[in-house]
């Protein structure tokens, strides 16, 4: 049984959809590339463009640029073959041996496993948008609450004492000034 991490540590996000290659698929399988794509050619209507594409030169120099080591091989005489998840569930009613049968279901297994993983990432998308969006006016009151804050915070300020001795005018009861009194 193959490990479904191995097969997820294997799909590729080309052209906006999730695939494998045919050389990655025809090593999971246990078949030679040429095997695996002459089955495929054998039933070339089974594989409408959503389901398998040939990548274009750039994005096949693009994508062996990603790979420090190389297990490319050599120059190639055709480019390689993606396929969806639709093309590698074809792929066992091509291939009709057990290992076949086997691959693909940890294979699909790893598929819906992304698609899970995905779908919890878009859940927290969606929140932290929406989040963004009610803070957005809130900028201003944010920051007067933290100013607030920080006043609290900050320790008393105590007078100085005053040193010497002030003139005070104050009456006394008798209706006469005191002229100076010690503070």
């Amino acid at each position: 049984m193959i490990p479904i991490e191995r097969v997820e540590k294997l799909i590729l996000l080309l052209r906006g959809e999730k695939v494998l290659l045919g050389q990655q698929l025809a090593e999971l399988y246990g078949v030679p590339v040429k095997v695996l794509i002459q089955a495929v050619k054998r039933n070339y209507s089974r594989f409408p463009e959503d389901f398998m594409f040939q990548l274009t030169r750039d994005e096949f120099d693009n994508l062996k640029s990603q790979f420090v080591t190389s297990r490319w091989g050599g120059l190639r005489r055709a480019l390689p073959y993606a396929f969806t998840e639709q093309g590698v569930a074809m792929l066992s009613s091509v291939l009709r041996s057990q290992r076949a049968v086997h691959v693909n279901v940890a294979i699909m297994r790893a598929f819906v496993s992304l698609r899970r993983m995905l779908a919890g990432n878009e859940v927290l998308a969606r929140k932290l948008a929406e989040l963004e969006r009610r803070l957005e006016g809130h900028d201003q009151a944010i920051k007067s609450l933290f100013n607030a804050i920080r006043e609290l915070m900050a320790p008393p300020v105590k007078p100085r004492r005053e040193i010497g001795f002030h003139a005070v005018c104050k009456e006394d009861k008798d209706g006469g000034e005191v002229k100076a009194r010690r503070q």
